[in-house]
């Protein structure tokens, strides 16, 4: 397949770009700046800002899907931003795929209850405009997945063994949440390959 991965050279996106050239794929990798991509066979970097509608379409074109690694957090305003970056994604990527990283602030309690209303207040904003930014891309057409990672995710080890879940927040038995940043992108990239969850939002977990 051909890719297009925005913000292939964050935390996640990096590993998600690595795991997709690691499998055969080949790679537009959409970035603000190119030149920190590297170089790598099957991997082509290009400029782009997300909000430029115009060309974020005229790259999604080149490709089989889209995968948007991309955390929007420039001005303050975590929930307009948030709110921007899904309209942004509608309007680029109309007739396209789109896989989404989500955050775990999109997922809800057992019980129901949004995860967002309740992470530390440092980081609730942001976890109320992800998932604003979910409702707001479940509502539209999109041929979208959202996977939102478990409550920590971190550089670690590949391991390929862990669990997927639906919207619900996964704990292990000692109550800790968490998945490698390596994993999320080998769970990511088996959607990619073999869609299961079709106009969803799903979890991954240890």
């Amino acid at each position: 397949m051909k890719l297009l991965i925005i913000g292939a050279t964050g935390m996640i996106g990096s590993r998600i770009t690595a795991e997709a050239l690691d499998r055969g794929h080949e790679v537009i990798a959409a970035v603000r700046s190119p030149e920190k991509a590297g170089q790598r066979g099957g991997l082509r970097a290009v400029e782009l800002d997300v909000t430029d509608t115009a060309r974020l379409a005229a790259l999604a074109a080149e490709a089989d899907a889209t995968i948007s690694a991309v955390s929007p957090r420039s001005t303050g305003d975590a929930i307009a931003e948030a709110n921007a970056y899904a309209e942004a994604l509608i309007a680029g990527l109309q007739g396209r795929r789109l896989l989404l990283v989500g955050g775990a602030g999109s997922l809800n309690l057992p019980d129901g209850s949004p995860v967002a209303d309740v992470v530390p207040e440092l980081y609730r904003a942001e976890a109320q405009g992800m998932r604003q930014a979910f409702e707001k891309i479940a509502a539209s057409a999109l041929d979208f997945a959202v996977l939102a990672p478990a409550g920590l995710i971190e550089p670690g080890e590949r391991t390929g063994t862990f669990r997927l879940g639906g919207r619900t927040f996964l704990t292990d038995a000692e109550g800790n949440s968490r998945i490698s940043a390596e994993d999320y992108a080998v769970a990511l990239l088996d959607e990619a390959e073999a869609p299961k969850h079709p106009r969803q939002i799903f979890t991954v977990a240890y």
